[in-house]
């Protein structure tokens, strides 16, 4: 039986390797859309120019942090 974990957005369930890692492309998208916060974001930035640096997903981590501010407002 499969055990599902639900995550509070805390890097300790949900670390940045574990959202921009994923197996395909449609999971990692998942993983950028469920960032709760810019620190998360932030988080996922510098993983991302540290290992893979790909242009695409440092894109749609770009519009992901334009959603955050403007939900902030």
């Amino acid at each position: 039986m499969a055990q599902f974990a639900i995550s509070d957005g805390s890097d300790d369930e949900f670390p940045p390797e574990k959202r921009l890692e994923a197996p395909n492309y449609r999971l990692i998208m998942a993983g950028i859309a469920t960032i709760p916060d810019m620190e998360t974001l932030q988080e996922c930035v510098t993983y991302e120019n540290a290992n893979q640096n790909r242009m695409q997903i440092l894109r749609r981590l770009k519009w992901k942090a334009e959603e955050l501010r403007e939900q902030e407002s």
